[in-house]
């Protein structure tokens, strides 16, 4: 409402462009503080390293800030690949589709269901099981899982020992998968809120501080960015 009775411009958030380069800047500097989901210092941290470029980009970073892939190293791994200082390798061709958006590292457990689908010939449902018995690592469940598995991938003529590992890559990083799409909605919304900072960087501060005056240390902060 300010850019539009001060500047005359109307902002229509549902169609802005995707590829604002001054948005992109923006988190590669890690210039993100008031922007949702990517303000902590780690977050900031990985994203002047990892400098994203595009929204599933966003996405996948999103997804890898938790616990669990820090601990594991995936961040740094997944850094390293967007930087070509680890080879990008499918263990089949047919995998490139589904794995080229995540630098060839399983990150959504709707990759695992794409996978048992592609690879095995499981049904949706079929698929769904999998993943939540994967994420539940119950033994009897997954030793039945990893059977039908196999079959299915060596009756479309894929080879057993290949099958075995690309199962044992899922069930690895089933551990660690989230939500593809609750992490893609959180990415557009943190884009959507970049995307005002890096354009209309003086209205984006004067909201920020107003929705966050009754936070005295949020305000501080806040401040001594918008001074910088």
């Amino acid at each position: 409402k300010m850019i539009a009775r001060q500047l005359g411009e109307s902002v229509d958030l549902e169609s802005l462009v995707l590829d604002d380069t001054k948005t992109y800047e923006l988190f590669s500097r890690g210039d993100t503080l008031g922007i949702f989901q990517f303000e902590s210092e780690g977050m900031r941290d990985i994203l002047r390293r990892f400098k994203p470029e595009k929204l599933t980009d966003l996405t996948a970073l999103n997804a890898l800030y938790r616990p669990g892939p820090i601990r594991s190293g995936m961040i740094d791994d997944f850094i390293k690949r967007k930087w070509g200082k680890v080879a990008l390798r499918y263990e089949l061709p047919a995998l490139k589709e589904t794995l080229e958006d995540t630098l060839g590292v399983i990150v959504y457990q709707e990759q695992v269901m794409q996978i048992a689908s592609k690879l095995a010939g499981f049904t949706l449902g079929e698929a769904d099981m999998l993943r939540r018995a994967m994420g539940k690592k119950k033994a009897d469940v997954m030793q039945a899982q990893r059977e039908k598995f196999i079959k299915g991938a060596v009756d479309n003529e894929i080879p057993k020992n290949k099958a075995e590992k690309i199962f044992k890559l899922m069930e690895h990083f089933a551990g660690y998968g989230f939500n593809r799409s609750h992490s893609a909605a959180y990415a557009l919304l943190a884009y959507q809120t970049a995307y005002l900072k890096a354009n209309y960087p003086v209205f984006f501060m004067a909201a920020l501080l107003t929705s966050e005056k009754a936070n005295t240390d949020k305000v501080v902060q806040y401040l001594k960015t918008a001074h910088d």
